[in-house]
């Protein structure tokens, strides 16, 4: 896999960070975890419940070597996300993450997760309006 960086940007690979100083396109070779500087969510936008999955799966990539503590907060957080949500479309791809988790495939189980960003804001916004029955 051939990936280009720009000057500054970072890139973590099996837990370590690397910073390159200049336009710079690397190949991996072999089977590695990565993470692209762009696809790191920071502890503060951690704002809604999938989100808070998205981290805790990005703590196990970006620290392959220990991934015991977020493997338990992760598994709790996903308990919790499927006793309560009802929407058939969360619940199938809350499963394929699962799925991919256990597998080890934390890369893809991101990116199964930020596909359902939109899927948790339109829960979320139905659920912050009224409806007009109610109301009344």
């Amino acid at each position: 896999m051939k990936i280009s960086l720009r000057a500054g940007e970072r890139i973590y690979i099996n837990g370590a960070v690397l910073r390159v100083d200049r336009k710079v396109s690397v190949e991996l070779v072999n089977d590695v975890m990565f993470l692209l500087e762009a696809q790191v969510m920071q502890a503060s936008d951690a704002t809604t419940a999938l989100r808070q999955l998205y981290f805790m799966v990005q703590l196990m990539l970006m620290n392959p070597t220990d991934v015991r503590d977020a493997a338990a907060l992760y598994a709790q957080h996903h308990a919790a996300l499927c006793a309560v949500c009802e929407n058939r479309e969360m619940l199938d791809g809350l499963g394929a993450i699962d799925e991919l988790v256990g597998a080890t495939r934390y890369f893809e189980a991101l990116k199964r997760i930020r596909a359902l960003f939109p899927v948790e804001q339109a829960i979320l916004a139905g659920a912050a309006t009224v409806s007009p029955f109610e109301a009344a």
